[in-house]
């Protein structure tokens, strides 16, 4: 499947002053698969190591970490040479050895000349914990998310029709009636398939929501075992805790993220690390709050107050047993979680084209669901699950704040009036911070 990565990766390896990357991303977003993908369509071979599974590999790095004795170490194992700008070195799980990871430093000072990519599923995690010393400024980095919308489309075998959004976006003109009514139903799908590519896979093999469900409860499994794996019993069990609550955190009328509902008694003393466990892995967005509409927006954002979201929405509507027939139904306009799906999957959307995650709150009641920087300007964010539309709260925000224009996005059609883009939901990808 098509991801758009790949064009990251590229420019990567060509690029001048080129350093070891590092692929950060939650377990089973695709990354394995697009970087032997890579190796295989950039590369005249690749080294894959994964050190995770392959203990006596791993067990090396705790030695000597010289890059041409890992080298020559490496092509003794795989049977394959090495070649600076011919050979791509892989090094899988890169969480699990802590040297390892400091080994990029050498690559980048000593042989820069040689393709290193690093993976790691859980590296945030591993890098906050004591022993791990992270190769400030001797790497570059990336980060994978679970698939988009658009890629979904790509997947689907949609690519006109994604074209055809994408026009429309810039233009500010209504799609003909059928491509709409068509994209809202592609976008439904996608709100139970989410975006893990082994989801989105058995959806085309099988076409079916029921074994899709099946491969998001594996993967959850894999994240319950990560917790495991990778945090002390105690600390496990609140990281658990944290995850479970948030299909509850997002059903509450007040969606802001509070420790009670987690535990009674519950505070940020007690949960406080689990949710950046959470974060750090990836299976989970922060959305910080901000009382004001000025530049930067990171500036004027606290840190006490936030919500928290799924990292893929297909995983929040299976974790939170929302049937599949309310989210299909064209008559559920006043099913309220259906209208935090809609808000869990914007938000989605938004941090894999590069935003970072904000909401607007004033001193009384007016809120809005984000707050993005777009070409140097604060602009507010109006999500609606649906075609009924009314936004006192973002012309409230418009008005205090000068905005040159908002954006809602709903089920509506593409238009622009009264100040106001409206973006239909299976255009939220396009939005960018230019």
């Amino acid at each position: 499947m098509k991801r758009k990565i790949q064009e990251k990766l590229i420019r990567w390896k060509n690029k001048t002053g080129r350093m070891p990357l590092i692929l950060n991303g939650a377990r089973q977003v695709g990354k394995t698969y697009i970087l032997k993908d890579f190796a295989a369509s950039h590369f005249n071979q690749f080294v894959y190591i994964n050190l995770e599974t392959n203990s006596n590999i791993n067990s090396y790095f705790d030695g000597d970490i010289n890059p041409m004795h890992i080298v020559q170490y490496l092509e003794s194992v795989s049977d394959v040479r090495i070649i600076p700008g011919e050979t791509l070195i892989i090094l899988d799980e890169i969480q699990s050895s802590s040297r390892a990871l400091l080994s990029l430093k050498a690559f980048c000072e000593e042989v820069p000349q040689y393709h290193v990519i690093a993976a790691g599923s859980l590296l945030g995690v591993a890098v906050n914990r004591e022993k791990y010393s992270f190769p400030v400024g001797k790497v570059d980095e990336l980060t994978m998310f679970p698939m988009d919308f658009e890629e979904f489309q790509w997947a689907m075998k949609r690519t006109a029709l994604s074209q055809d959004i994408l026009t429309h976006f810039n233009q500010n003109l209504a799609l003909p009636n059928a491509l709409h009514n068509e994209a809202l139903e592609l976008y439904k799908r996608y709100l139970i398939t989410g975006g893990m590519p082994a989801a989105v896979k058995e959806f085309i093999d099988s076409s079916s929501f029921l074994t899709v469900r099946d491969v998001q409860g594996r993967i959850l499994n894999e994240y319950i075992a990560d917790m495991a794996k990778y945090a002390n019993p105690a600390t496990t069990l609140k990281v658990r805790a944290c995850y479970n609550s948030i299909p509850a955190q997002l059903a509450k009328e007040n969606v802001k993220f509070q420790y009670k509902t987690v535990q009674r008694g519950g505070t940020a003393t007690i949960f406080g690390e689990s949710i950046e466990w959470l974060v750090y892995d990836g299976i989970a967005l922060k959305c910080r709050k901000t009382s004001h509409g000025f530049m930067p927006v990171s500036a004027y954002a606290g840190l006490s107050d936030f919500k928290l979201y799924m990292g893929d929405t297909g995983m929040l509507t299976m974790k939170s047993g929302m049937a599949i027939q309310t989210i299909l139904s064209p008559l559920q306009e006043d099913n309220m979680f259906l209208g935090m799906i809609s808000e869990n999957y914007v938000a989605q959307a938004l941090i894999c084209n590069g935003f970072s995650l904000y909401y607007w709150k004033n001193e009384n009641t007016a809120e809005l669901d984000f707050v993005v920087q777009i070409a140097g300007e604060v602009i507010p964010v109006e999500v609606k699950k649906g075609k009924r539309t009314k936004s006192v709260s973002l012309y409230m925000f418009m008005k205090q704040y000068n905005s040159g224009y908002g954006i809602r996005i709903s089920g509506k059609n593409f238009g622009f009036e009264n100040h106001i883009k409206s973006v239909p939901l299976y255009a939220v990808w396009c939005l960018i911070p230019q």
